[in-house]
């Protein structure tokens, strides 16, 4: 099972991101699990410098722009 990190503070990019992510987890229609993390201290650690991010089985495949929904889906098929 794939694992989803959406890393961002709660600001409306981040937000959009978060629905992008999940409109495209529906259509792939796998088992993914999708985690938000919004504590400063948390997202330090992945070592970003721009928000929203998005990590992939902790892998930084985005950061600092929202990826369109076809765009997530070829990052998680």
């Amino acid at each position: 099972m794939k694992r989803i990190a959406i890393l961002g503070t709660g600001c409306p990019k981040c937000k959009q991101l978060a629905k992008n992510v999940e409109d495209a987890v529906k259509i792939i229609g796998e088992d993914i699990e999708i985690k938000k993390i919004t504590d400063i201290k948390d997202i330090v650690e992945y070592g970003v410098l721009s928000l929203p991010a998005l990590a992939v089985d902790g892998k930084i495949e985005s950061a600092g722009q929202i990826p369109s929904v076809d765009e997530l889906k070829i990052m998680l098929g």
